[in-house]
Formats: C-alpha cells, sequence, structure tokens
C-alpha cells in the first residue's frame, strides 16, 4: 500500500483498468436527467449516459460530490495509515472542490492536501496519473503534490463544438461568448484557461476547425520533453 492514497472526482474520466492499477479512489459526481439521479460511472456508464441524454431531448443537471462523502473516504484513508491527496476538477466548473475543502475542515491534524486540477476531463486525469504513479514509486506526499503540479503546468485542453448552445445553458460560458461562437455560422474553438472554459478562435469549417486544433496541439507539446498530455475533442 503507496503511502499516500490519491482521491479524484469522476469527471477525470480515468479508465478503469489505471483506476484499479494505482489504487485511486473516485468519488462519483451525480448525474440527473429527467428527474432520475445517477451515480456516475457507477449507475451508469458514459456511453449509456450520452445516449439517454440524447434520447431525453433536454439538459442534464448535476450533483456535485458532498462534503460528507469526502469526508469518509479521507477519514477512511487516515485512519488505514495514509496521508491523502484529492485532485478535484477546477473550482471555476464546480463546487466539488468547495466540498473537498469543507469535508478538510472535518478532518483537521489529518494529512490531507486538495488541489484544484484546474481542469477537467482526461487533462485532470493525466494530473490524477502523475501523482499515482509518483506515490506507486514510494513518493511522500509533498512529492506527489509536486507531480501533480508539473503535471498541471504541461497540460492543455483544445475543442471544438458545433455551436455553443448547450455549454451556455450550462453555465460553462457567458451569454456574449456564445454569441461570438454563433456568430455567421463559424466554428468555436475553445480552451481551458486558467480553470475556466474560454472562446479562443472561430474557424470556417469543421474540416479547418480539426485542422486547427491538430496545429494548437503541436504548438503546445513543443519543447516540452515531459508533457502529460494535450486534451484535443471535437464534438458535433
Amino acid at each position: 500500500m503507496s503511502k499516500v492514497a490519491i482521491v479524484t472526482d469522476s469527471t477525470a474520466g480515468l479508465p478503469r483498468d489505471l483506476v484499479e492499477k494505482y489504487d485511486i479512489w473516485v468519488e462519483p459526481q451525480t448525474l440527473i436527467l429527467k428527474g432520475v439521479s445517477y451515480k456516475d460511472q457507477v449507475d451508469i456508464q458514459p456511453a449509456d449516459f450520452y445516449a439517454k441524454l440524447e434520447a431525453a431531448g433536454e439538459m442534464s443537471t448535476t450533483a456535485q460530490v458532498t462534503p460528507v462523502s469526502f469526508q469518509s473516504v479521507f477519514s477512511n484513508l487516515c485512519d488505514a495509515g495514509q496521508e491523502v491527496l484529492a485532485i478535484i476538477i477546477s473550482e471555476k466548473m464546480s463546487g466539488t472542490l468547495a466540498s473537498a475543502q469543507q469535508a478538510l475542515e472535518m478532518l483537521p491534524g489529518r494529512k490531507i492536501k486538495i488541489l484544484d486540477s484546474k481542469f477537467s476531463a482526461m487533462a485532470q486525469g493525466f494530473i490524477v496519473l502523475a501523482a499515482a504513479r509518483a506515490a506507486a514509486q514510494g513518493a511522500n506526499l509533498a512529492e506527489c503534490v509536486q507531480a501533480a503540479e508539473q503535471a498541471r503546468a504541461n497540460a492543455g485542453v483544445y475543442f471544438m463544438v458545433d455551436n455553443l448552445k448547450y455549454l451556455h445553458m450550462g453555465g460553462r460560458i457567458k451569454a456574449s461568448a456564445r454569441f461570438l461562437g454563433t456568430a455567421l455560422d463559424l466554428k468555436p474553438i475553445l480552451h481551458v484557461n486558467d480553470g475556466q472554459i474560454e472562446p479562443l478562435e472561430r474557424i470556417r469549417t469543421s474540416r479547418k476547425a480539426k485542422e486547427r486544433l491538430v496545429a494548437l496541439m503541436l504548438a503546445g507539446i513543443k519543447g516540452k520533453q515531459h508533457c502529460t498530455g494535450i486534451n484535443i475533442c471535437v464534438c458535433d
């Protein structure tokens, strides 16, 4: 058993085999669709959820991991003799980090560190993996935090969507940004900047937008010997 336990939330999108290999604790977010609640990756897997979402024809909502859930996990891990590093979805995208901080306040004196990944999805997952690999090699809490922070500095996210309607409806971007993305039927390219989703460019045609995503990725990794990962997502 590693000296340091790595905890994250399900938005990290980590594959099950890596979760098991590195003994990562993943706290599920709650997905709510048409009044039915699902624990992410527990009650429902992503492919099934997206199929239900498309069939429903309406937006889903989410409920963040509760402080009590984090408190239980942190307490059990500390009682087992481990220190804890929790790497959480960006606080600018979700209140999950605040829940983890509240749990920390309930456990004074425990060796627990909460780290804002400043990302979501697999960019967050790469940061978690960097910390988990360090822990598996016997790193202490401070060394695991250092590994995660280095991975965070080398991570990036670029993505294209057909339009910004759903990001706006979900509160991820401002109304002004949505308007800019839909004007003249341009394809918006977005990125994650300092923990929040922001429009980056507007490109004519999907093909050119996809080519631009690849160019952005190559520019992002240029000169980096240990690039944790640049996420590219095309959402038509």
